[in-house]
């Protein structure tokens, strides 16, 4: 009769080892460096294991109480060290490449992940984080709901493709010197997928002039300010360069915000949302047909 109880007590016994084994390799302590990268941890449930993020993490805002390691391209091993990370991870913007020599040397695992505006790259990054937390399947689906959401914005975008705006992506710090959002960036990837023409042919992020803007007369112009956000920003982009004035985005009132973090460490899980706000600001008689 004895033989039971000690089975079923054997039996717990290896289920609790074998959780704590599964616990074991999960890394406890993470350090995120990318804002898109430190949300999709977040959304997979992993920010208990997070006791740094760089500037970029700025959602959720409970990141914003973490100690903070820095700018994404100017990391410091000391400060990274001094967290006692069991993993770094970033994308390949993270660096500068000694630092993260020294984190590998100090023992630290780096894992590397892609900032390429492409959903197969948020597929490959949420399977990769999605083992790393042990949480493969709510990363798979993440990543279907995410291709979800897009196919169902490009549908509803599909009868108005002929009618779509030429904008511009300008991205600024207090308005002064602003660059412009040109060919295989995230800034060119969110316009094209949210309907509207990108007319900078330019590659990467790139300083223009402010007359060389205002002549491309864009129908929209879409504002990514570092420092200062909605009106103030657009306030200090028209006084350090007065030549935007004469844009008919700017006539016409039609200067679009956009949240500087979604344009940081590849694309994040608050995308799909933006797309939908910014479809609907450059389609404003279709706003109905463009809601998630």
């Amino acid at each position: 009769m004895m033989r039971r109880p000690a089975a079923f007590f054997s039996l717990c016994a290896g289920l609790v080892l074998a959780s704590q084994a599964l616990a074991a390799e999960v890394p406890q302590r993470w350090v995120s460096v990318g804002g898109a990268l430190s949300e999709w941890i977040s959304a997979l449930g992993g920010e208990q294991h997070l006791v740094g993020v760089d500037t970029t993490s700025q959602h959720p805002a409970t990141l914003k109480t973490l100690p903070s390691i820095g700018y994404q391209r100017q990391l410091s091993a000391e400060g990274i060290l001094s967290l006692r990370p069991d993993v770094l991870v970033g994308t390949e913007e993270m660096g500068p490449p000694p630092v993260l020599a020294q984190v590998r040397a100090a023992g630290v695992r780096v894992e590397l992940f892609s900032s390429k505006a492409q959903i197969d790259a948020v597929e490959q990054n949420l399977k990769q984080l999605g083992a790393l937390l042990g949480s493969e399947q709510k990363a798979a689906q993440l990543t279907a709901d995410y291709r979800q959401q897009l196919q169902a914005l490009h549908g509803r975008l599909e009868p108005l493709k002929n009618k779509s705006p030429g904008v511009l992506l300008l991205v600024g710090h207090g308005g002064a010197k602003p660059m412009i959002a040109g060919k295989g960036t995230a800034g060119d990837w969110l316009l094209q997928q949210a309907g509207a023409r990108n007319l900078a042919d330019n590659q990467g992020y790139k300083n223009f002039s402010a007359e060389a803007l205002a002549a491309l007369d864009p129908d929209v112009l879409v504002v990514s300010d570092r420092s200062l956000e909605g009106e103030h920003a657009l306030e200090a982009l028209l006084k350090e360069n007065p030549a935007l004035a004469a844009s008919r985005a700017v006539k016409h009132n039609r200067v679009v915000p956009l949240d500087p973090t979604l344009l940081v460490g590849g694309l994040g899980p608050r995308l799909p949302d933006a797309l939908h706000e910014l479809a609907r600001a450059f389609y404003p008689s279709a706003q109905g047909s463009l809601s998630p």
